[in-house]
This record gives C-alpha cells, structure tokens and sequence, in this order.
C-alpha cells in the first residue's frame, strides 16, 4: 500500500494505491491531514489503484470529508472500480461524497 500526493492547480490529488485498510489507514489519514493544515482545501482522492477499502477505511474517508468540509474545502472521491462503488452505495456513502468515474471528472468545475 502506498500513498502518492501530487497537485494539479490548486488541487491535492491522492492516489491510492492497494488497499485501504485498518493497518494504513492512519498514514493515510495523516498524510491528508497534514495537507489541510498546510492550507489546501480540493482534494480528489483517485482509488484508480485501489482494490478493497474495509470499514477502518471507510470511517477516515468519512472523518476526512467531515473536518475538510469545516475548514470551507470539498472531497471528492474518483476511480472507483465496481465493487468499492458497489460497497459505496450499500453504505450510502454515495450521498455524502462526490464520486466521479475519472480523475479528470472529479477535476471538473473544482
């Protein structure tokens, strides 16, 4: 599992890699975390590389768009394969985030 940050305008763009679990999700979280304290407020979080995300992870993706959206930012959330969008909906997680099929998709209007 590895994380990688990069910026496309003033957007922070994390790719995930691998999966989301109870064993990362702290690094994950913080990773994050620390960009919002540094001032950025889009993120896109790109699962193009994700295969599983268990409930640990659903719960920082939850706490994340909760402390982004206290500090006036947005998440939004791309490249879910079928079944994390599958999961997403089940959870009703669909409702509290912005998922888009592409990256470029989560991008737009930001």
């Amino acid at each position: 599992m590895s994380f990688q940050v990069s910026r496309d305008g003033d957007v922070t763009i994390v790719d995930v890699e691998g999966q989301l679990i109870v064993g990362n999700r702290q690094e994950f979280k913080q990773k994050v975390l620390d960009h919002l304290a540094n001032g950025d407020r889009k993120f896109v979080i790109d699962f193009a590389n994700t295969g599983y995300i268990d409930s640990s992870g659903l719960g920082v993706l939850v706490s994340l768009s909760k402390k982004i959206r206290e500090q006036a930012g947005e998440l939004r959330l791309s490249s879910l394969n079928e079944d994390l969008r599958t999961l997403f909906e089940l959870t009703k997680l669909d409702t509290l985030f912005r998922i888009a099929d592409t990256r470029d998709e989560a991008l737009e209007g930001f």
